[in-house]
């Protein structure tokens, strides 16, 4: 088979293949990204496989970066553009069910495609759009199947992340999961716990934010999964709870706002420790743990200039889309007629400050001075005070 067109993203890259297949050697685009150009999607990071070795490589082009070259990567700086260029390669027996004791160089394209996870992500294209399928990946794509290279329960015994990259597939692909290779992926999902909470964490988040995470998370139910990840075990029951309540259609905005609707789902009432066993970042963690706040506020009260003030209309909004999603009353046009009610957004643009107070009025430092200036801060979020320089001072000074 070939494409009726290299894409943009290949036409680009294509004087790196040539140069090399020039030096003597082959070399062909790989991966996701021809998988991507064969059902339409757009493409993002386009990998070069390639039988010459990395030294070899590096000889081939004046600007590279050793970024894995004990694993056969280097990356290429060529006509503006970075591409990571791979020695075809052989694994030798997995030691942690993660990596590989040790890679083998070799000069085979097949030996390098076999040792790769679904048939849908062993493709090579050749420079003349030529696609080289091994595996029948091209049958699967057709049947939007995803099915495990060679020997699924060696695929997965291998390499346990694969569990979640599968279920991942399934939710961004909208493909099924081959019988086989499912059962495979149930046999080796307790391996999830031998592998980093932060590969996994990147691998939910994508299933979760992805425009069939429904179908995803449902394999990782039905698949058990779940009962290996952070605080998640015996939660299947809140987990099928979770695909009930959300509309069909509904796609996750951001993963802050589906991180935030697991933790309500859950009945997390400490999103942020919950969150600190996946291992993400403390901003991440307070943007969760405020949706998840607005959510459960918004349960017993319509919103208020202070909600919109504490949070911001984008947290709001998000909050409010869950609602909408599940069905419930919202009312989106309260929240920006709240928002632009407000004459700050931020303390900091407020027009005194303390050091102010104390030139202007004689204060002294310390707690009192905190709470009037929280005082201020409140009546003027309240629009019981204009943020003017002349009326703040008077608000202090009748309080005194």
């Amino acid at each position: 088979m070939r494409l009726k067109q290299l894409p943009s993203e290949f036409q680009e890259a294509l004087p790196v293949l040539e140069k090399i297949k020039q030096a003597g050697f082959e070399a062909y685009f790989v991966g996701g990204s021809v998988r991507d150009a064969l059902l339409g999607r757009p493409i993002h990071d386009v990998d070069i496989a390639t039988s010459s070795y990395p030294q070899e490589t590096k000889e081939i082009f004046d600007r590279t970066v050793d970024i894995g070259i004990e694993h056969g990567t280097v990356l290429v700086l060529e006509n503006g553009g970075e591409y990571e260029v791979t020695t075809f390669r052989t694994e030798d027996a997995y030691v942690d069910y993660r990596r590989p004791s040790s890679v083998s160089f070799v000069r085979s394209l097949e030996e390098d495609l076999k040792r790769r996870d679904f048939t849908v992500n062993a493709f090579a294209l050749a420079e003349d759009a030529r696609v080289i399928d091994l595996f029948n990946g091209l049958s699967d794509l057709d049947n939007h199947l995803l099915r495990a290279v060679g020997k699924a329960q060696e695929r997965f015994s291998e390499d346990a992340l694969r569990v979640m990259r599968g279920l991942r597939f399934a939710a961004s692909l909208n493909f099924s999961i081959e019988e086989q290779t499912f059962a495979a992926m149930e046999r080796y999902a307790p391996l999830l716990e031998k592998i980093s909470i932060e590969r996994i964490f990147i691998e939910f988040d994508k299933l979760l934010t992805a425009p069939h995470w429904k179908k995803g998370l449902q394999a990782l139910i039905d698949s058990q999964a779940y009962e290996y990840l952070p605080d998640l075990a015996g939660k299947g029951p809140a987990l099928e709870q979770f695909l009930a309540v959300y509309e069909d259609n509904f796609v996750f905005a951001t993963s802050e706002q589906a991180w935030a609707a697991l933790c309500l789902v859950l009945e997390i009432s400490d999103a942020v420790t919950f969150l600190k066993k996946w291992k993400t970042a403390t901003h991440f963690q307070k943007t969760v743990a405020d949706l998840v706040a607005i959510y459960r506020y918004r349960q017993k009260s319509t919103h208020s200039k202070r909600t919109l003030y504490d949070y911001g209309k984008e947290l709001v909004l998000l909050a409010e889309s869950l609602r909408q999603a599940q069905g419930l009353i919202v009312d989106f046009p309260l929240v920006e007629q709240l928002d632009e009610a407000l004459t700050i957004h931020d303390k900091h643009e407020i027009l005194i400050k303390g050091g102010d107070l104390i030139k202007e009025l004689g204060l002294k430092p310390g707690p009192d001075l905190g709470q009037i200036l929280r005082n201020i801060e409140e009546a003027i979020v309240q629009g019981r005070l204009p943020n003017e320089r002349r009326a703040i001072l008077d608000f202090v000074k009748s309080g005194l």
